[in-house]
């Protein structure tokens, strides 16, 4: 496997959105013909291989998509985690977004020390939190909790929650840490 192959690998399985050809040729370094050739090349192999999932070029760019005929396994996958208990990341992920809301992905890896996008989108699958809009600084999406998490939590509103905001470092705080 080339690394062209394995750096385009890597990217699509951390996209959320379609991305361009050009835009991977540039992080990759690559000519774009040469990246475009390359995803051709990795769609049809997948196909070919009868893997369960497609890489498809959609809305100006390419994303990694489950197969159709997976739909019921997926999905049943889904449903079935509605039900599974939390992880402590989700945990910890869904306390930085109830105090801190609303709130950028990138404000809360600041807190937790450690990515979190993979948790954010489990907690957005399960309905506990949703987009509210952008950063007007950084044009950066924004996350609040949901009246589901609110209705789980047997909460009214936010000021029912514990006092716990105090623990939380406070912005200026994060700007000298990441300096």
């Amino acid at each position: 496997m080339s690394d062209l192959t394995m750096g385009l690998e890597a990217i699509l399985l951390v996209v959320e959105e379609p991305v361009e050809e050009i835009t991977l040729a540039q992080v990759l370094e690559r000519p774009t013909i040469e990246v475009a050739a390359a995803l051709r090349g990795l769609s049809a192999e997948y196909t070919s291989a009868g893997r369960g999932f497609d890489l498809r070029e959609v809305a100006g760019g390419w994303r990694l998509y489950t197969r159709a005929e997976c739909a019921p396994l997926v999905e049943r996958f889904v449903r079935d985690g509605q039900q599974a208990r939390l992880t402590q990341a989700a945990l910890e992920t869904l306390a930085v977004v109830a105090y801190r809301q609303p709130v950028s992905r990138a404000r809360v890896a600041a807190i937790r020390g450690v990515n979190s996008d993979g948790v954010m989108r489990t907690l957005a699958a399960r309905g506990l939190v949703e987009e509210a809009g952008t950063d007007p600084e950084s044009q950066a999406l924004l996350y609040r909790t949901t009246s589901y998490f609110m209705e789980r939590l047997g909460l009214r509103d936010l000021s029912e929650l514990p006092e716990l905001a105090p623990f939380l470092p406070d912005d200026d705080t994060l700007e000298e840490h990441s300096k």
